[in-house]
């Protein structure tokens, strides 16, 4: 079901079914998949249509891409080859449907979960991985691929996204920002400030916020009182969702509505993606600790891939031949993820001071640093060369 919170715009806001209010029970997640794999009854999809059978078959083609070099990262991860890395198993199809809503000149702000958004992007997995493993903070050209930094520090990326989103308006272009963030993340001021902020100045940006249920091991309930995250939109003024995070079906019609309303001046949108963190916070978490593996067990049983796997099936399209293909093409990837992580990085310590200010404005401070840094490098260099 959709939360619908009234815009000034009216007749630009996307279809949707009656307002809810917060004294109403809780309200199921809009969804056009269920979990068995069947079209739900239009009278409740919040009047978005099905995307079509060809759109269907390519998120499901990237989701099982992306979930199997989520597996192959893991995995280098607890042979030593990461330092960490958190797993976004389970939230596959609010990380595709979000990359798939966006043109290429929109931006992606992300944070330190999306990383298969990124791969979904066009980020190479070589360059996914450099900040994990310790080689580069943020290894990839953000401006080749329109996608900011993965952020760990919760919700900052919100405000770099409203900026961005603000000065393009400013620049009468036509882009959008879209930026993830977790339910943890709408706990801090950043959040509110970056919500607040998109409505006032009406910024042509989309908050994502896949709610997998824990803020590291913080559930929701302990985080707030209200009865969904997309509630919130209402005290800011925007139009709030709140759909099941594991039809990318459901979430891919959103979020596309809701990209083309903030590019057609109609201003900010929160959807709330429902899903689940299967796996640990990252490496170094025990979730054992505080939550029951009967429930992420019932959780597994809500897998989105699965679920539209069953919807192509029942549809006659998914033939044996393009499932074929689809596992070639995610075994070809996982190769090459193995392959560029077996080679060790070289990175050069003086790029430290790379990058920080424009070659015309150098600054002699950051210049004489460089210099004794060069000093002690060139010397222990030195003292290995002649050392029996």
């Amino acid at each position: 079901m959709t939360l619908n919170v009234e815009s000034t715009l009216g007749e630009r806001t996307p279809p949707q079914p009656a307002p809810v209010s917060a004294s109403d029970g809780a309200a199921p997640p809009l969804r056009l998949i269920d979990d068995t794999g069947h079209a739900v009854p239009a009278a409740e999809s919040g009047g978005f249509p099905l995307p079509p059978l060809a759109t269907l078959l390519r998120l499901y083609r990237q989701m099982v891409v992306a979930r199997r070099f989520e597996a192959q990262v893991t995995a280098l991860t607890r042979q030593g080859r990461l330092a960490t890395y958190p797993s976004a198993l389970g939230q596959e199809a609010c990380e595709i449907a979000a990359v798939a809503a966006l043109r290429p000149e929109d931006w992606l702000f992300p944070t330190y979960r999306d990383s298969i958004a990124l791969l979904t992007r066009g980020v190479p997995p070589q360059q996914i991985l450099a900040s994990f493993r310790g080689d580069w903070h943020s290894g990839y050209d953000q401006q080749a691929h329109r996608c900011a930094p993965q952020t760990t520090p919760l919700a900052t990326q919100a405000l770099h996204a409203v900026g961005l989103a603000t000065a393009a308006k400013l620049k009468r272009d036509s882009t959008v920002a879209l930026t993830l963030l977790g339910d943890g993340a709408t706990s801090e001021g950043d959040a509110h400030e970056a919500f607040n902020f998109a409505a006032v100045w009406q910024a042509p940006v989309v908050f994502l916020v896949q709610n997998n249920q824990f803020a590291i091991s913080v559930p929701l309930d302990k985080q707030m009182h209200c009865r969904t995250i997309a509630d919130k939109a209402i005290g800011y003024g925007m139009p709030g969702y709140y759909v099941d995070g594991n039809d990318v079906a459901a979430m891919f019609a959103v979020l596309t509505a809701a990209v083309e309303r903030a590019r057609s001046g109609g201003g900010p949108t929160l959807v709330e993606g429902l899903t689940y963190r299967i796996e640990a916070h990252t490496n170094s978490d025990d979730p054992s600790r505080y939550r029951a593996a009967a429930d992420v067990d019932v959780w597994r049983g809500r897998d989105p891939i699965e679920r539209l796997k069953k919807y192509l099936v029942g549809q006659e399209a998914l033939p044996d031949a393009e499932r074929a293909d689809i596992t070639r093409e995610a075994e070809a990837l996982a190769a090459a993820t193995r392959e560029c992580m077996t080679r060790q990085a070289t990175p050069d310590p003086l790029e430290l001071f790379d990058h920080l200010y424009s070659p015309t404005s150098p600054r002699p401070a950051l210049a004489e640093q460089r210099a004794f840094l060069a000093a002690e490098l060139a010397a222990a260099a030195n003292d290995a060369s002649v050392t029996p």
